[in-house]
């Protein structure tokens, strides 16, 4: 299983990075939910720090591209085998920084993924 951290994760079933969370969750991967807010989702807290997680597999990205710069340092410093850019998340600049420090990019849909078994 891929220990995920969901960068925007969020306690608003409405959004993606919530449905992403149980998604994972009930795949069987090891999520961390990471947000600008305190909350739970799927009976796990959103975590408001930036927590070191060791042996991260997949960062997937729910903040859009403008907010993104702030998160740069703290989403390289992970170094994780590689970030999903969900859509609307898509940004140039970050795919190029990433495969820089060896981190693999996809433009994909997280819950596409799972729903195909090709996460």
């Amino acid at each position: 299983m891929k220990k995920t951290l969901v960068l925007g994760a969020s306690d608003n079933p409405a959004r993606y990075s919530y449905r992403a969370v149980h998604q994972l969750k009930n795949h069987g991967h090891e999520v961390v939910p990471v947000g600008i807010r305190q909350g739970q989702v799927a009976g796990l807290p959103i975590h408001t720090d930036r927590p070191q997680e060791p042996d991260l597999d997949t960062v997937t990205l729910y903040v859009g591209p403008q907010n993104q710069p702030a998160w740069y340092d703290y989403i390289l410093g992970l170094k994780p085998k590689r970030i999903l850019f969900n859509p609307g998340t898509e940004n140039p600049e970050l795919e190029r920084l990433a495969q820089q420090h060896g981190i693999e990019t996809e433009e994909a849909c997280t819950l596409v993924l799972l729903s195909i078994g090709q996460y």
